[in-house]
């Protein structure tokens, strides 16, 4: 499966850090954003990665060139930043199967599987990872509304009133169909061409989308205190598992076996 990840952002919010570079070169835990976002991507198995580039992208094409730990890399360019789902038919030519969407600004550690493996399924014609956050911080996000069956029936842009509380994360699984949804959206009130109009656009033509809930975290990188958010997040979770510890667990168990036995 392709993986497309949009990184054309300025990133305006993450100044000074994205004066002079894009925000997905923006270092987190000691590597760029974007490193973090294609090393989750090709441990799900993406085969190509597709990368959206705008803002100063010549520092993104320079710095991983033409692959990513053996798996090619295929740039395509937004000149102007209209929104994602503009970004997103930059690929249109590119793609012809299933494929992955990552937001080049979110670092995860969730059950991104759990997204790619519903897509697989013959009934799914998309499927998101999904994440449940306080209801006053709802109309920051896109928020989806969802049936009895964990199927999206709606999903609102930033919503004044949102329907739920459920909103999308920034990783999601697609047919081609939406790129045809892409091209019939309308600029929003922001001017933006918005993916979450493409959506409801997938929902009104009766296709299926399926909400997975997210187990885990995930890290949206919009402002500077995000960053230093996710990298305590990363540093916890290494020293959760870190592989000395277990190792001396190991040896804790082997020698507490081998007195035991004697």
């Amino acid at each position: 499966m392709k993986a497309v990840v949009l990184a054309a952002g300025e990133g305006t919010r993450l100044r000074p850090l994205t004066e002079d570079q894009p925000k997905g070169m923006v270092e987190v835990a000691g590597k760029p954003i974007l490193t973090h976002c294609f090393e989750q991507l090709v441990e799900l198995g993406a085969d190509e990665l597709l990368v959206v580039v705008g803002y100063k992208k010549q520092a993104i094409i320079n710095h991983y060139e033409d692959e990513f730990d053996g798996v090619p890399i295929t740039y395509t360019h937004q000149r102007e930043q209209k929104g994602l789902a503009h970004a997103l038919l930059t690929v249109e030519d590119d793609v012809d199967d299933d494929f992955m969407l990552m937001l080049g600004d979110n670092i995860f550690r969730a059950n991104l599987e759990d997204v790619v493996n519903r897509q697989a399924e013959s009934r799914a014609d998309a499927a998101f990872l999904v994440e449940e956050v306080p209801w006053e911080e709802a109309s920051r996000y896109g928020v989806c509304d969802t049936n009895q069956y964990g199927e999206i029936v709606e999903v609102v842009e930033k919503p004044n009133d949102p329907p739920s509380n459920l909103v999308m994360t920034g990783f999601y699984t697609f047919t081609p169909a939406i790129f045809n949804a892409c091209h019939l959206v309308q600029p929003s009130d922001r001017g933006e061409y918005e993916i979450s109009d493409a959506v409801d656009l997938l929902l009104h033509s009766g296709r299926t989308i399926d909400a997975i809930r997210m187990d885990g975290w995930r890290s949206d990188i919009g402002y500077p205190e995000d960053r230093e958010d996710a990298e305590r997040r990363i540093q916890g979770a290494d020293v959760d598992a870190d592989p000395d510890d277990e190792s001396e667990a190991a040896n804790d168990e082997s020698e507490a076996a081998d007195a035991t036995a004697e």
